[in-house]
């Protein structure tokens, strides 16, 4: 046994060696990149561990592994979850033979900028079990489980967490992990399990994923993974919570305690399954208790569950949670005030629930700060051509559709460079921009998306804009790295820095095998060139591709190279602070009227000399 400070990714990280798990496959995302990387960062023999082109590859790969015996995990974000399902729901219905955990982690707040996703709704849709931990102790034994749970259900459990669980840290005693046992692949012939093939197997096979799901319900209360605690006296309040909402329960006892609030009188479900639904236990509570308390965050899958087996049981007693104009809500990330405002209205308390709000207050007095690219990002360099070559063909800029993609490439939408219209999902701008322009749009149209989106889902659009020969400009902006959640290597980073055995894909070569002609590739750090290829482009007809490519500053920075050096001339500078305003860059600022360069950022990228019109700032090629 050794003690660890892990995260909540990396306790399920652990859980899953401890369960012997073999193959590990994922696409990186916030909050649950985490998970992946830490296993990507141990020597790990016997096992294998990749991230993949997309999450639907990454699960279809794991699926292979536990369909051949072996005990799989799959990591993603909950918009991953999207991209998988059209798999994940029909390898629900064939089951498995080793045991297949597919980690998600939601995102409630949305602090990485997505959609607020409730993925619980994908495990309702799939009748497949999701284990939701409320802690990173609970995330590392539970991670376990949910392995034995798979095996001995035959079928692919969910483990679910939220940002703030899978973020946070804490002290972990955890035990060595365990090597992956020794199995004999499983090579399996059955038509009738593995396939799709006409309606008898289909249905016969849904059928099973629901008996599925009952066996994995009466596995749950078999090993004991909810807790009920129930109150000595009948009559009172019961509280079912899941998930991260647990971890807020002894709080908000503790600060309700001196307005008359006796946790002695409260029954509490704690349990860590939405899906299947904990009734037996809900049954327990109905019969004791007058009115139920339902506290989950985001959607009310629990306390529709609660309505359900209430309407079953002849439960006459009221239900408070997120419908029926109740207090708590459907958005956001719950904290010890949502607990609080819930207990006011079961029990008529009149608790303060603004014990944050002094928090928010001083956010919102707090100065704005766009998010912007790095210093040195090639990207910038890419942003700035796009806006001058509309500039320089007289176009106006609000008639120019740019639709944006996810990772770095979306921070176009922001100050000083204000470029990118739209983001959606990954890959979606390439088919965006035919939309716009089968929708009657005259102006050029114009796609952005990032090279490591672009192995994701990008491709597809752009196969279909060749084929129909769509008129719009696809600009990829290739910095040979998954930037915007870690550094993570995709098919296109430098064959250094793939596996060993591994080999790099280079879009130069594969984007002229997909039939286009008019393909120019580009270093966004040669403003004056980019324009020039971007103002062409704009100007050509059919479909146009520029592949404006330059590594990540970050990661050059960490190799130890420089691209060059930047040097103010200060009799030449006016103090126009164009370098600034078209830039953007960190590593310019003003101070004590005069612009200064800060080392310790300025990579020498020079797109600050470009657009200084006295000479006043001179880029030097760097060692």
């Amino acid at each position: 046994m050794q003690v660890k400070v892990l995260s909540g990714n990396e306790a399920l990280a652990y859980g899953a060696l401890q369960a012997g798990v073999k193959v590990v496959t994922g696409y990186p995302g916030t909050p649950s990149t985490g998970a992946l990387t830490s296993l990507l960062a141990m020597d790990l023999p016997g096992r294998y561990v990749e991230w993949s082109v997309n999450e639907k590859v990454a699960f279809e790969i794991a699926a292979g592994a536990a369909w051949a015996g072996q005990r799989a995990l799959c990591t993603m974000k909950m918009s991953g979850l999207n991209v998988a399902y059209d798999s994940l729901i029909s390898i629900a219905y064939s089951g498995c033979n080793g045991g297949l955990v597919i980690y998600v982690a939601d995102d409630p707040g949305a602090s990485a900028g997505m959609a607020e996703q409730d993925t619980r709704g994908f495990a309702l849709m799939s009748d497949l079990p999701m284990l939701e931990p409320s802690s990173i102790r609970d995330t590392y034994r539970l991670t376990e489980v949910a392995f034995e749970l798979s095996e001995r259900v035959r079928t692919p459990v969910f483990v679910r967490l939220v940002a703030s669980i899978a973020n946070a840290k804490t002290a972990l005693q955890i035990a060595d992990p365990l090597p992956p046992a020794d199995r004999t692949p499983i090579l399996e012939r059955n038509i009738a399990k593995y396939t799709k093939a006409g309606a008898a197997i289909c249905i016969t096979q849904h059928r099973d994923v629901i008996a599925r799901l009952e066996k994995a319900s009466e596995v749950i209360q078999e090993m004991e993974l909810n807790s009920l605690q129930l109150a000595e006296k009948p009559g009172g309040l019961g509280i079912v919570a899941v998930g991260a909402t647990v971890a807020y329960l002894g709080e908000a006892f503790d600060l309700a305690v001196e307005y008359g609030f006796d946790k002695t009188e409260v029954s509490i479900l704690r349990t860590v399954t939405t899906t299947p639904f904990p009734a037996a236990d809900v049954q327990r509570l109905f019969a004791r208790c007058k009115s139920i308390l339902a506290l989950e965050e985001l959607e009310p899958h629990l306390e529709r569950g609660l309505h359900i087996e209430a309407h079953r049981f002849g439960f006459a007693g009221r239900i408070i949670g997120k419908l029926d104009d109740g207090p708590l809500s459907r958005v956001g990330e719950y904290d010890v005030d949502h607990v609080l405002q819930g207990l006011n209205m079961a029990l008529g308390l009149r608790i303060p629930t603004d014990r944050f709000k002094g928090n928010r207050a001083t956010e919102t007095l707090a100065a704005r700060r766009p998010i912007t690219v790095c210093a040195g990002c090639p990207h910038r360099g890419t942003y700035m051509a796009i806006n001058q070559a509309i500039q320089n063909l007289n176009l106006d800029k609000d008639e120019v559709m740019i639709t944006g993609d996810i990772g770095c490439t979306i921070l176009g939408m922001n100050p000083p460079f204000n470029t990118v219209w739209t983001e959606v999902s990954m890959g979606a701008s390439v088919s965006l921009a035919q939309g716009y322009v089968h929708g009657g749009v005259e102006t050029p149209v114009i796609a952005t998306i990032g090279d490591s989106t672009f192995f994701h889902a990008g491709i597809p659009g752009l196969l279909n804009a060749i084929q129909h020969q769509t008129p719009l400009t696809l600009i990829i902006m290739d910095n040979g790295w998954t930037s915007m959640t870690g550094m993570q290597v995709n098919p296109g980073t430098d064959e250094t820095f793939q596996r060993t055995g591994g080999c790099r894909i280079d879009l130069a070569r594969v984007i002229p095998g997909l039939g286009i002609e008019q393909f120019f590739v580009t270093d966004p750090y040669d403003l004056k060139g980019t324009t020039s290829i971007i103002e062409r482009c704009l100007t050509l007809p059919g479909v146009k591709v520029v592949l404006s490519r330059r590594e990540c500053a970050i990661q050059v920075r960490r190799q130890g190279k420089r691209t060059g050096n930047v040097r103010l001339i200060p009799e030449k500078c006016v103090l126009c602070k164009r370098c600034v305003t078209a830039t953007g860059c960190p590593a310019l600022s003003i101070e004590a009227e005069s612009i200064t360069i800060d080392p310790a950022l300025c990579n020498g990228c020079g797109l600050c000399a470009a657009v200084c019109p006295t000479g006043a700032l001179k880029k030097e090629d760097g060692t």
